[in-house]
């Protein structure tokens, strides 16, 4: 069985009692890790019970297949259903699995655990098409799914959330739901911890809030040198410069960050130089642009054209290679970079 996005909820709530083993697997590990002790709390609600949970790994498997239908005809001393586990499981177990699941023996509920699966895999393809078994991708938090984490964690504490706070975490967060549901926790504990009673008015999570606990300031730092760079605001390049190496930032990086932005907004003016509108690009850009960066990456597409980007990026490269190469202080050399860029009358270009 294949589940789709919209069906995960509802089966690891109440799995189909038809199903025998479930594969979960995807790149995201820590989403991997929650559902499977989500899925595992609905067979064994004690997740320490040694009498009713027994682990596999993967290596013995791989050496003794006989193990798995072992494990599964076992009977727990204290009764109820038993659940098997298996971390790490890769295609070397489909045949295994196969054959288990094509005369499956005792009543054990099998629980596997992989990384990211191709839809070559046949380990995948496997669990996705034998009748008695289901695969459950875990993907990478959407805008949709994180606003669902965000909403159980910060609720759960007895806080509200302003709609700028929200939006700065789910641009900040995603990337591993594990590591997603850490930093709300850790922003429940900086707002107090969490409240018996309802919420009220000063336990809102503010933007400020939510930037000082989640927001890499390593990377808002750097964010800042390039907008000001860009922008032409020599000012904020100085202060932002001095703040990102202070934070621990090296020239060479900073340098190539600027590159990275340049090109991206050569990019930009060139879809929409094509007859792309603007806002369309703009929605349309993956990584998405931070809100907070969205009027400068604006001012800057009005600032610069493509001919005049081509010139700057140049510049920027010849200077990371005289970073690299030349001897001279690497501090001064990005410095000079930058502020070059922000005095540039790049729109004559």
């Amino acid at each position: 069985m294949k589940l789709a996005a919209r069906q995960i909820a509802g089966f690891l709530a109440k799995p189909d009692p038809a199903v025998r083993a479930v594969l979960i697997y995807g790149p995201d590990a820590g989403l991997t890790r929650e559902r499977a002790r989500l899925l595992a709390r609905t067979v064994v609600p004690d997740a320490a019970d040694p009498f009713r949970i027994s682990e596999i790994a993967a290596p013995a498997l791989a050496s003794d297949p006989g193990l798995l239908a072992d494990e599964a005809a076992a009977l727990s001393f204290t009764g109820g259903r038993r659940l098997v586990m298996l971390r790490d499981a890769g295609d070397r177990l489909s045949r295994i699995f196969a054959d288990f699941l094509k005369s499956p023996v005792g009543e054990a509920f099998i629980l596997v655990e992989a990384g990211d699966l191709d839809r070559r895999s046949s380990l995948r393809k496997l669990f996705e098409t034998a009748p008695n078994a289901a695969a459950l991708p875990c993907y990478g938090d959407d805008e949709a799914s994180l606003g669902l984490l965000i909403n159980e964690v910060v609720g759960a504490a007895g806080l509200r959330i302003e709609p700028a706070a929200r939006q700065a975490l789910a641009q900040n967060l995603g990337g591993d739901r594990g590591v997603s549901r850490q930093e709300l926790e850790k922003l429940v504990t900086y707002m107090g911890g969490p409240a018996a009673g309802v919420a009220t008015a000063a336990r809102t999570v503010t933007l400020a809030d939510a930037l000082a606990v989640v927001g890499d300031s390593s990377a808002l730092a750097l964010d800042d040198v390039v907008d000001g760079a860009f922008c032409g605001d020599a000012g904020a390049v100085e202060r932002a410069l001095a703040k990102s190496l202070l934070a621990g930032e090296t020239p060479v990086a900073v340098l190539r960050a600027a590159n990275r932005h340049g090109q991206r907004l050569h990019l930009v003016l060139g879809r929409i130089e094509a007859g792309t509108p603007a806002a369309t690009v703009l929605r349309e850009l993956r990584p998405p642009l931070h809100f907070r960066r969205e009027n400068a990456f604006r001012a800057q597409l009005r600032r610069w054209s493509r001919p005049a980007l081509e010139a700057a990026l140049g510049q920027l490269w010849k200077t990371e290679i005289a970073c690299k190469s030349t001897g001279a202080p690497d501090v001064a050399l990005c410095r000079a970079a930058l502020l070059r860029l922000a005095l540039a009358r790049p729109a004559a270009a």
